[in-house]
């Protein structure tokens, strides 16, 4: 009876997480198409448009290793409590930044900033739980990568749906305000408020190593293993992977013409679904990759996708303009399928998220195994580096801003996955197993 339930307790706590895992997505996925809005609502550069992911990510860097505090004193639950109450104040400070008055002004800018900036906070601290629950839920190892890649597919699954409704709600970018996102903000609060009382009213079953993080500090760290320490620059460069591309595809087809940054000038409600499209890729990607990934090993999967990651990009980028293929559209006045020609070079870098799908999952994997008590405060440290995302995001939009060309600035996407490959072949080894962990 105790064990089934045990049993139980394990089944909700993984629900819970999964659960978490896609609202991380819903959040954190509304910044890209922001800054299609940002460019025109506040006249600002490529650069300054990706102030909101610069906020959100950024925020990583301060929250990491208080988040991996919080769970060793508090535990995960209460953690993932907190983070919701930030979230929501975050989401309402982002909402007053389209309030009348501040809708185009400086004020207004700012305002936004530190709503994403709180925003942040929360993704950080609900990171900081749901990947180590789910990878120590599933006993680590295999299992807990196939875990963490199933709470991946949800994940997936929300970001899709935020691309879907922004390209719906910004239609014209070159008349977007902040305030047409607001429907978007409303979602994401009601969904932050429900999971609080579903989180609140659920028992969850911490792991036994939540536990044993609490005891006192020796004389190593999670510092001290080398394949934990390059793990952390992995998951920082993987930003550049997973959010470079369909930021930058997103602001390269609605981007005008004759613009100082010049793009395509298409349709910002069919790009959106773009943008879906690449969160596509990634849902199946990471549907297969929850699949398989209790056979194939973390190193064997993050090898294969960031070798298929570099051919994608280098033919994104060498592929002719001129070059087009269809995709599919969505018609929201008339809710169905419609096709538009996009350059097929464009098309390669939609499918970069197939390779995307399984990385941050495999990198956190490689990167915590073996590290026992170590692995709350590793987890903390970890998400401390999410802020790469911003640094990568502010990287490529500045390349842009130098060159004036959205195409060539994916050698930032190309050089990310290079580096990934070099540590799942050779950097995620742990050479350090002499280390006491227990």
């Amino acid at each position: 009876m105790e064990k089934l339930e045990k049993k139980q307790g394990s089944i909700i706590a993984i629900l819970a997480m999964v659960f978490l895992f896609a609202m991380i997505a819903f959040v954190t996925n509304l910044c890209s198409p922001m800054a299609v809005i940002l460019k025109n609502n506040f006249s600002v550069s490529e650069s300054l448009a990706q102030v909101g992911n610069y906020g959100n990510f950024g925020a990583y860097l301060l929250m990491g290793i208080p988040a991996g505090l919080l769970i060793q004193k508090f535990g995960y639950k209460t953690t993932a409590l907190a983070a919701l109450v930030v979230g929501i104040v975050g989401l309402l400070v982002q909402w007053l930044s389209g309030s009348v008055g501040w809708s185009s002004g400086t004020i207004g800018f700012i305002v936004y900033l530190i709503g994403a900036f709180v925003s942040g906070l929360c993704m950080c601290m609900l990171n900081a739980v749901v990947n180590p629950m789910l990878n120590l839920l599933g006993g680590g190892g295999n299992r807990g990568n196939q875990l963490v890649q199933i709470g991946g597919v949800f994940n997936s699954a929300a970001a899709v749906c935020v691309y879907i409704l922004m390209g719906s709600l910004i239609g014209d970018a070159a008349t977007a305000k902040v305030s047409d996102a607001q429907p978007a903000l409303f979602i994401a609060l009601a969904i932050f408020i429900f999971a609080f009382v579903v989180i609140f009213f659920t028992k969850i079953q911490e792991p036994q190593q939540a536990a044993k993080a609490k005891e006192a500090k020796d004389e190593h760290s999670c510092y001290s293993f080398r394949h934990f320490k390059l793990g952390m620059l992995a998951i920082a460069v993987y930003g550049a992977v997973e959010v470079c591309p369909p930021t930058y595809i997103f602001s390269y087809l609605t981007a005008a013409k004759d613009a100082t940054n010049p793009g395509l000038g298409m349709d910002a409600g069919y790009c959106g679904t773009l943008g879906a499209v690449y969160f596509i890729f990634m849902l199946i990607g990471r549907f297969v990759g929850g699949m398989i990934g209790g056979k194939i090993s973390a190193k064997s999967m993050i090898s294969t996708v960031s070798i298929a990651a570099i051919i994608l990009t280098a033919a994104g980028m060498l592929l002719p303009e001129t070059m087009m293929v269809k995709c599919p559209g969505i018609d929201y006045t008339h809710l169905t399928l419609v096709w538009g020609e996009i350059p097929v070079g464009i098309f390669a870098f939609l499918l970069v998220g197939l390779c995307a799908s399984v990385m941050w999952g495999g990198i956190f994997n490689l990167a915590t195994e073996g590290l026992g008590k170590y692995t709350a405060a590793a987890s903390g440290a970890f998400m401390m580096m999410v802020a790469g995302f911003a640094v990568m995001i502010f990287i490529q939009a500045k390349v842009i801003d130098f060159t004036h060309n959205y195409i060539s600035s994916f050698i930032v996407v190309l050089l990310s996955a290079v580096y990934i490959l070099y540590y799942a072949l050779l950097g995620s080894k742990n050479v350090n197993k002499d280390i006491p962990v227990e």
